[in-house]
């Protein structure tokens, strides 16, 4: 029978890749231990999401998730909607320096100045890209085109095959070009890595682990990252 050499140090056991719930759903641990993350990892993380809106909700939720947990940005969601005019992109286009101190004044947010400011910013550009040729990548899309078109025009040829959380990459070169252009437009708070964040969260990208329940959620890849067609 094997013993271990008692002068060698043991490795501690590797963390499982996945957590199996009661309910038998195979889950990321991040997604396995809170109810409101695991509510949102089994219903919304990696949905399509295609309007305008909703792209710029999430692109905002998360610029201010930057630094902080996204359970945080969870829990004051529907404070952030009722803050943000429920992200009505020409809505918040319109808010005044009088609403900025509005939200810093609201304890349903985060009370940071800089990214309610850039919120705001980032309305306003979105309402420019409305009337702008040559946008996303290849500058392929013609005026009309909005910014759930651009963010969208980024997606790659294929989609991370992630087994285990060392596998899921935080940039790509989509990510870094996105947010190239985005910033090229007027955009702040849209680094390569929150950019990613985002394409995560909107499903042009599925990095879910194998083995998830949630594993091709999206329905716009094969097993093996290529397209669906």
């Amino acid at each position: 029978m094997y013993s271990p050499d008692p002068s060698r140090p043991q490795l501690p056991p590797e963390p499982p890749v996945l957590h199996t719930g009661p309910d038998g759903l195979a889950r990321p641990p991040w997604a396995s231990h809170h109810d409101d993350l695991r509510d949102y990892y089994d219903t919304e993380w990696g949905v399509p999401v295609r309007d305008e809106r909703g792209v710029f909700e999430r692109l905002s939720l998360e610029g201010f998730q930057s630094g902080l947990s996204w359970a945080t940005i969870l829990r004051r969601r529907e404070g952030f909607r009722r803050a943000f005019a429920d992200f009505d992109v020409d809505a918040v286009a319109a808010f005044t320096a009088e609403d900025v101190q509005r939200l810093v004044d609201d304890p349903g947010i985060i009370r940071h100045r800089g990214k309610i400011e850039a919120t705001l910013g980032n309305a306003r550009a979105a309402v420019a890209l409305r009337g702008t040729p040559g946008l996303g990548a290849g500058a392929a899309l013609g005026p009309g085109a909005d910014l759930a078109d651009l963010v969208w025009s980024y997606r790659p040829d294929r989609t991370p095959v992630p087994r285990t959380p060392a596998q899921v990459p935080t940039t790509s070169a989509e990510s870094i070009a996105l947010a190239r252009e985005l910033r090229a437009r007027g955009f702040r708070f849209v680094g390569p890595t929150t950019m990613f964040a985002l394409m995560e969260a909107l499903g042009i990208v599925d990095t879910h682990l194998v083995g998830s329940h949630r594993r091709g959620v999206s329905g716009l890849w094969e097993a093996d990252g290529s397209p669906r067609t």
